[in-house]
């Protein structure tokens, strides 16, 4: 079973795939875009987005990142391609999802599920221009309006030369309202040769579950899943465990929770475990990004991570309308020391 983590634009960056990816259960990850339009970029602009090239294309966790790139001209897309090539990502990415209308609007992510031969020249240009050994994936939506050429789209993008496909199982009309169509995943496994990656709509292990059994796929991308729960990854994995022991084992050999006698079934994380990994996170935003932005995004995950923890629903409703990082760290070190969680 491989877990990705997705790309999120504004949200999944590099400091929270570094903390998602220390909390375990995720193989791999894919930057966010990096947006080409009719030059090629300097070198400092794939490392301000995807800063893992510093670390030979790993999280600090030693996870593989895979750099994303967004585009619609071929030429230009494969001579940034190169240059990202040589600065040594786990891979190259190409983005035919993003639902964004500033982006729709330039003819770049989504946009071009109307253009499957472009999207084969884009995969084909891409692939010839950077080195064999370096894996080139794409990420692609089941259509912009409708789904009518998603197996269309899909085959140019393994036609192309790609080595594995993620598909989001959602148009881009349909944008992040539930449900995902993973059924149509099914059909697109039918048509193409490469591995198929399914994403969308993954927030628990029985929409995991479901999503397997709908699609076929055995390889999952999760995102806004990840960010509410950091344990998604482990939880699917230890659910997957469980469904392969269940199997092999005769029914008299399973205990009254149905698990193997034994086995300890070790599902996702605690809050107590996940809590000195909000504390990184903090630090982190406090050395790596703009003094402006770092209380919003600590509330923007505590607004996620609510979904799922209570405690992160005490955090965000205590730190929503605070702003001073002086009192963010205050308020984190009583938490941490089991102090009263007060704020002046």
């Amino acid at each position: 079973m491989t877990i990705l983590l997705a790309p999120m634009e504004g949200l999944l960056d590099f400091v929270l795939r570094d903390i998602l990816t220390r909390a375990g259960g995720i193989d791999r990850c894919v930057s966010e875009f990096i947006r080409i339009t009719d030059q090629l970029l300097p070198e400092r602009v794939f490392t301000r987005i995807v800063p893992e090239l510093f670390n030979a294309g790993l999280t600090f966790a030693g996870v593989p990142v895979r750099a994303q790139l967004l585009g619609s001209d071929p030429t230009c897309l494969a001579e940034n391609a190169a240059r990202l090539a040589s600065l040594g990502p786990a891979g190259i990415d190409l983005n035919f999802g993003c639902p964004a209308n500033i982006v729709n609007r330039h003819g770049g992510g989504a946009a071009l599920l109307d253009q499957p031969e472009t999207i084969f020249a884009i995969v084909s240009a891409v692939r010839r221009a950077v080195p064999a050994a370096m894996p080139v994936s794409a990420k692609m939506r089941l259509g912009f309006h409708d789904d009518s050429r998603a197996i269309e789209c899909a085959l140019a993008i393994s036609q192309g030369g790609a080595c594995e496909l993620v598909v989001h199982a959602r148009t881009k009309a349909q944008a992040y309202r539930p449900p995902a169509y993973w059924e149509r995943i099914a059909d697109i496994r039918a048509h193409v040769t490469i591995p198929v990656v399914a994403n969308g709509e993954i927030w628990n292990v029985d929409d995991a579950r479901r999503c397997r059994e709908a699609s076929g796929c055995d390889m999952l991308m999760i995102g806004r899943g990840a960010v509410a729960d950091p344990g998604l990854g482990l939880a699917i994995k230890a659910d997957m465990a469980r469904e392969r022991i269940a199997g092999e084992i005769a029914p008299t050999d399973l205990n009254h929770a149905g698990q193997a006698s034994g086995s300890a079934a070790i599902d996702g994380i605690t809050w107590t475990l996940l809590m000195p990994l909000v504390l990184d996170f903090w630090q982190l935003v406090c050395t790596r990004l703009d003094a402006r932005s770092r209380a919003g995004r600590l509330k923007q995950w505590l607004n996620f991570l609510r979904r799922r923890f209570p405690e992160a629903e005490l955090a965000y409703q205590s730190l929503k309308s605070v702003n001073d990082p002086a009192l963010i760290d205050e308020w984190l070190a009583a938490t941490m020391s089991g102090l009263p969680r007060l704020v002046r």
